[in-house]
């Protein structure tokens, strides 16, 4: 049975994908990943194919082909476009 449904609401479903992933990046030498900065890369690359409805093999499918240079150019762009650059001298 083929579901189709919203990409965040797959989220669940596809956690062994997101695991597997993240295990493939420690082993790449990118210790700190995290599972959800995994998924916020595939969220936000998804936006880019403007799908509304998503079925679970395209979801594992994004997951399972994310390259580490296409995690690695997000991260870059999240580091760059976040404006939290200096958090502890807000707290000042």
């Amino acid at each position: 049975m083929s579901v189709a449904k919203p990409l965040d609401e797959w989220k669940k479903e596809v956690g062994p994908a997101i695991k597997s992933k993240k295990e493939e990046l420690h082993f790449m030498g990118y210790e700190s990943v995290t599972d959800e900065e995994i998924w916020k890369c595939i969220v936000s690359r998804a936006k880019k194919r403007r799908d509304e409805e998503w079925m679970l093999h395209q979801v594992v499918n994004s997951v399972l082909t994310l390259s580490t240079q296409d995690f690695m150019n997000w991260l870059t762009v999240q580091a760059v476009t976040n404006d939290s650059w200096f958090p502890l001298d807000s707290k000042a």
